[in-house]
């Protein structure tokens, strides 16, 4: 009877909250990133921590009726050689408007390509007035574990238009697959998945321009930091956009480089890491915006014969994709494949 009293009388103080917490201790290992508590957790191992490990899942989006933005009456300027609306924040480079049904048989070639290496691909929608949303890369960017959602810098008068607003169907589709989001850019923050490479699995690239600034940045070196991985800043010149445009890594120890849009410093970093750069030819400049699917092999832009002899010598497998037409909407193949999860 007197210990049911004591009992009893304990059960009724602060104290017995504790009495029962101490017998359950929380735990912060294994990290979150490990295959045990991500397939625990989240149903399977997502993210990524390189480049070139074999590609499983990417997100594209097909040409479609956003194409229908550009119009050609009267936007074209010959000063440039490309049609262009400052307030929409579109642009086309070519003389011609697009060919809709061309650019959807380039992408559908490219997509027969993946999966015959034995990529899933899932397909994300996106706003109605945004032709440049084929290139899925720059929405977000996939991390050990999970993505960070990107925050894009075109803002175009009309609310559906620019890229501003991707980050709202990238988010959807990331939460239907059931991917962890690590982190959302915010504030006054910029960063464009397209200027983020890979160099290894503890060293990131980012490509410094009009479209990264050091706020966004910031917020993708803090998620990279928990997770030991350092950053290294790469300034662009003048208006390049993205990295990819510079470096694409090929395989776990070549890097496809043009050398004409990167910091001298930069090559003996490559070097430093013990990554050999393997020079585009310099009249196929678009060569570098190619995919690895899996180490040494990668999908290239067709147009290329030059480059692709180097990479052959260099041991590297290519397959060509014709792409001319999407080309001209300002982007390539690596543009349009942002990876969700590839073999550590």
């Amino acid at each position: 009877m007197h210990r049911h009293h004591d009992e009893s009388s304990v059960r009724h103080t602060e104290a017995y909250y504790h009495l029962v917490l101490e017998r359950m201790t929380p735990r912060a290992t294994p990290p979150f990133e490990s295959a045990e508590m991500q397939e625990r957790v989240w149903g399977r191992r997502w993210g990524v921590e390189n480049d070139v490990g074999h590609l499983r899942l990417c997100v594209l989006h097909r040409p479609g009726d956003e194409m229908h933005a550009i119009d050609p009456t009267g936007r074209y300027d010959p000063t440039i050689g490309a049609y262009i609306d400052e307030d929409e924040q579109w642009y086309w480079r070519d003389t011609m408007p697009p060919d809709l049904i061309r650019m959807q048989a380039e992408h559908d070639a490219l997509a027969a390509a993946l999966r015959a290496e034995g990529v899933d691909i899932v397909y994300v929608d996106c706003p109605p007035r945004d032709p440049h949303a084929v290139f899925t890369r720059d929405m977000a960017v996939a991390v050990k574990g999970g993505a960070v959602v990107c925050r894009l810098g075109l803002v175009g008068r009309h609310p559906d238009s620019g890229r501003r607003g991707e980050e709202r169907y990238i988010t959807r589709l990331l939460v239907e697959l059931g991917m962890p989001i690590l982190h959302t850019i915010h504030g006054h923050g910029l960063l464009e998945g397209g200027s983020v490479c890979w160099l290894n699995s503890s060293t990131v690239a980012v490509g410094m321009s009009y479209r990264q600034n050091e706020s966004g940045v910031r917020q993708l070196e803090a998620v990279l930091t928990e997770q030991g991985v350092r950053v290294i800043r790469v300034p662009l010149p003048g208006y390049a956009l993205h990295l990819d445009g510079a470096c694409v890594m090929v395989d776990y120890d070549k890097a496809l480089i043009n050398v004409t849009r990167l910091p001298y410093w930069f090559l003996d970093t490559l070097r430093e890491l013990g990554i050999s750069p393997i020079h585009v030819w310099p009249t196929e400049p678009h060569a570098v915006n190619c995919l690895a699917v899996r180490p040494g092999r990668v999908i290239i832009p067709a147009g290329c014969p030059r480059t692709r002899e180097r990479l052959t010598a260099a041991g590297i497998e290519t397959i060509e994709v014709p792409y001319d037409e999407i080309l001209k909407n300002g982007g390539g193949i690596h543009c349009s494949t942002p990876p969700l999860i590839r073999d550590p």
